[in-house]
């Protein structure tokens, strides 16, 4: 997850609190990891330094289990294995981190014919519960009234991605149960920052595949969030390290960090983020359609962005804009006028159930909880959706752990690290973080891979309208369906959704089968 704070932070006055603002934090201090030289590559190879290695492992060995899961009717045989991946200092030296890696193989397919997928979710600083747990593993926590006091209990997933892809659950250091060794700070910078988190990961896929030998198996990535922005860099790093993946799916993801965050003076950021607050009005009044929202995205890059450009100060443009975002938002036409057509997602979240003394979440501005201080001119409250899935899914995680798989750690699970995120390093320069380069020379240099986008059309956190302008820059490389953006009716998190989990679920296997074709 992307912590909405984050990315909606007010922007000061120079171009380090401007980067503040999109999470991007110092500069590194250090030069990039690349994969030419791994920086976290071999186990020490002395009987000795084996044996300070395990001395300073903290997580247990890993377990592997059978489990059968009745599905509607049909037996789905996997094994579950739990356990984690050291990585080192360079070649030869000290353990620096391990890293929890949890496997769903099935027992009934030909491993090296059989995709396999490796799943993180984003944050920084947020474990893989999110995706496990709540879309793709073969048990389900159900999501669709959340409240931090709901039952961690889970049920069989009837959409669990293991119908079409082996699966392995992947927490970066800081992360679920992974850690980073007491003492290693300069370490823990590089893991925590654009470059030396993609550079790991790849190292920890790598690593997974050798044990396993799935060199044979075609691979994939899915990630959320910001993992789905990590996902692109995690690929090309792997092929570096000689291991090539066939395809992404990125689900609500940031592709570029400098069209993201609401600034009242760059007009792009309101045209960007119109057409979610469109679906989440659509979608409150149970009127939502895809297709609803095409003549907003017309309208978006159209009209109002027109009138945005002529500012502030052209009245007949403010009343313009104001009458037609007060329509489509369903706010009301003072509110927007004073706003001068130009509505942020805290205004939204809270003045759309100002009636019912409610506030909405910027995941998903349907799901909403009772506003603290309903009189008051401001309020600061926890966020309906992202705080209340805290203590549910911790819960069935660590139930999961225990009861499914066997694997009991005794330290604290993280499922959104905040040290992560307040830590984290987002590179040297001036230029925004972005993953558009990563994206054209994968998909470029390599005809068999393809590229899923997906979206939840209501979430203000990544809205889907960003990057659907950009994606539309790429060109066609050799056909349109090689890169395709979905969106569905939901949130950042649309998988809570029982829909739009099934119509995830069918998009991707489409994808797969696309991208294995030639197999």
């Amino acid at each position: 997850m992307i912590p909405s704070q984050t990315i909606w932070a007010p922007v000061r006055n120079s171009l380090a609190r401007a980067l503040l603002a999109l999470g991007v934090a110092a500069v590194l201090a250090h030069a990039p990891l690349t994969g030419a030289s791994p920086a976290f590559a071999q186990a020490p190879p002395a009987a000795q330094a084996a044996q300070k290695v395990q001395d300073d492992k903290r997580l247990p060995a890993d377990v592997s289990r059978d489990h059968t899961l009745d599905l509607s009717g049909r037996a789905l045989r996997f094994t579950a294995t739990a356990g984690s991946i050291p990585l080192f200092e360079g070649e030869g030296g000290d353990l620096i981190a391990e890293v929890a890696v949890t496997a769903f193989i099935r027992s009934d397919a030909k491993a090296g014919e059989r995709p396999v997928t490796f799943v993180f979710n984003g944050g920084p600083g947020a474990a893989s519960a999110y995706l496990n747990i709540g879309a793709l593993g073969p048990w389900r926590l159900p999501l669709g009234r959340i409240a931090p006091s709901v039952s961690p209990e889970l049920v069989a997933n009837g959409e669990t991605w293991l119908d079409f892809t082996d699966l392995v659950f992947i927490d970066p250091p800081g992360t679920g149960y992974s850690r980073v060794v007491a003492g290693k700070d300069g370490a823990r910078k590089r893991l925590w920052s654009v470059d030396g988190d993609a550079d790991a990961l790849a190292v920890v896929i790598r690593k997974w595949v050798e044990k396993s030998g799935r060199q044979a198996s075609p691979k994939f990535i899915a990630g959320e969030s910001y993992g789905g922005f990590r996902a692109p860099k995690v690929g090309r790093e792997l092929r570096q390290q000689g291991i090539a993946v066939r395809g992404l799916v990125m689900i609500s993801p940031v592709i570029d960090f400098a069209g993201l965050g609401q600034r009242r003076h760059a007009p792009m950021s309101f045209v960007h983020l119109l057409p979610s607050l469109a679906a989440a009005a659509l979608d409150a009044g149970g009127k939502f359609e895809r297709s609803a929202l095409e003549p907003v995205e017309r309208y978006a890059i159209g009209d109002y962005l027109d009138d945005l450009l002529k500012g502030e100060r052209d009245a007949a443009a403010v009343e313009r804009i104001s009458a037609r975002v007060a329509a489509l938002t369903g706010l009301d036409a003072d509110l927007v006028k004073r706003r001068a057509g130009r509505i942020d997602p805290g205004t939204f979240q809270r003045q759309f159930h100002r009636g019912r003394k409610l506030v909405g979440s910027a995941y998903d501005p349907t799901v909403t909880a009772f506003d603290p201080s309903p009189s008051s001119r401001n309020s600061r409250f926890t966020d309906p959706v992202l705080d209340a899935m805290t203590a549910p899914l911790t819960s069935a995680m660590t139930g999961l752990y225990r009861d499914k798989l066997g694997w009991v750690v005794e330290r604290p699970y993280r499922l959104l690290e905040r040290d992560v995120s307040s830590g984290w390093d987002w590179g040297r320069g001036r230029s925004s973080p972005e993953v558009v380069d990563d994206l054209r020379d994968l998909v470029a240099a390599d005809g068999a891979v393809r590229v899923l986008v997906v979206h939840g059309a209501n979430d203000l956190v990544t809205p889907y309208f960003a990057n659907k302008l950009l994606l539309d820059q790429l060109p066609v490389y050799g056909s349109a369906d090689r890169v395709k953006l979905e969106v569905y009716a939901g949130g950042h998190m649309f998988y809570d959704r029982d829909a739009s989990r099934r119509a995830l679920h069918a998009d991707a296997a489409a994808m797969y089968r696309a991208a294995t074709a030639s197999e």
